[in-house]
């Protein structure tokens, strides 16, 4: 079994730590409610060394991962629950302050714990009604959050014991500044694209700076999800050459170089081969020839999708877009 190195993150226990990978659970299907992760994949997972499993109320994969950590604990996989990390996030129809706690008490239901280590805000925007992530969502239905109110409901979230940190995801850097401006809980971490295709250097130095960590979302690009995924990284000719001539995989390459940024990384397989691959990054490195290689690759960031409506066709997701490194 692998063995993740580990970074500190700041949480109402002072510094605490959190692995470095985390196998992500969204898939288009368990989003369209057609098909969930199932827990025994989540246990092969533990098997060949993930502990940290990053989840959503949208990925609608919290009940499993829930399953997985309890079924863990049965069996002596794991002798207790501070031995696995569990990030879930607050979704677009709770973003209001009176929502904030009661969306995660239901995510703490559907997960089986008392507590989770990370609670993010999933996007800086509001959706009206319960279930907008299931179709088209009209524009009238999207609004933008009142940030500050939202960031108390979080806040309240930690104090109540129910998350040991929280943070937000596809913040830009100015909404980060708001947050930071008013926050009595700053956030611990951002969760955001990044992957050698689109590589955020100006927005990673930016969370340096404040003490705020990285996690890096499709690193790989999601590639083979039809919403939000792309190509690009397994594609890439300058990726491609470097992971034949050190005998790795394109996804290995990448991974490597999201470590070697000192971020956290969420990555998705439910393939064991490519799981154990995936952790198979940490005893060799890239050489400054090859990350000069990597950092001369031209960026393009990908286009999300919420319900019908894209960063390039909505005024409020266009704006998160236009901020975003």
């Amino acid at each position: 079994m692998a063995t993740i190195p580990e970074t500190m993150i700041r949480s109402s226990e002072g510094r605490r730590p959190v692995p470095v990978i985390a196998m992500g659970t969204a898939t288009v299907s368990s989003i369209m409610g057609t098909e969930i992760v199932t827990p025994s994949t989540l246990i092969e997972a533990m098997k060949v060394g993930y502990r940290h499993f990053d989840t959503a109320a949208v990925y609608q994969t919290e009940k499993p991962v829930g399953e997985a950590v309890a079924e863990a604990l049965r069996s002596g996989l794991i002798k207790s629950r501070s031995e696995v990390f569990i990030t879930t996030k607050l979704w677009c129809n709770s973003a209001d302050r009176h929502l904030v706690v009661p969306a995660l008490k239901k995510s703490l239901r559907n997960l089986g714990l008392e507590y989770v280590d990370l609670y993010l805000i999933h996007w800086p925007l509001k959706l009206k009604g319960d279930d907008q992530h299931k179709g088209p969502v009209p524009n009238e239905c999207i609004s933008a959050i009142d940030i500050k109110a939202v960031w108390e409901g979080m806040e309240e979230c930690q104090n109540l014991g129910l998350t040991k940190s929280i943070g937000v995801s596809n913040f830009s850097t100015k909404k980060i500044e708001q947050v930071l401006s008013f926050a009595k809980i700053p956030p611990a971490v951002i969760q955001i694209e990044m992957n050698p295709i689109w590589q955020q250097k100006r927005f990673t130095d930016f969370c340096k700076a404040n003490d705020i960590l990285v996690t890096a979302y499709s690193p790989l690009g999601a590639t083979g999800n039809t919403i939000w995924g792309h190509n690009r990284v397994m594609e890439c000719d300058v990726l491609q050459d470097i992971a034949k001539s050190k005998g790795k995989t394109v996804a290995q390459i990448s991974l490597r170089w999201l470590y070697e940024q000192g971020v956290i990384i969420a990555v998705k397989s439910f393939s064991k081969e490519r799981m154990k691959q995936n952790l198979d990054i940490f005893d060799w490195s890239l050489t400054e020839e090859e990350l000069n290689k990597i950092d001369r690759i031209p960026q393009r960031r990908n286009v999300y999708l919420i319900g019908s409506m894209t960063t390039e066709h909505n005024d409020i997701l266009a704006e998160i877009d236009a901020e975003l490194d």
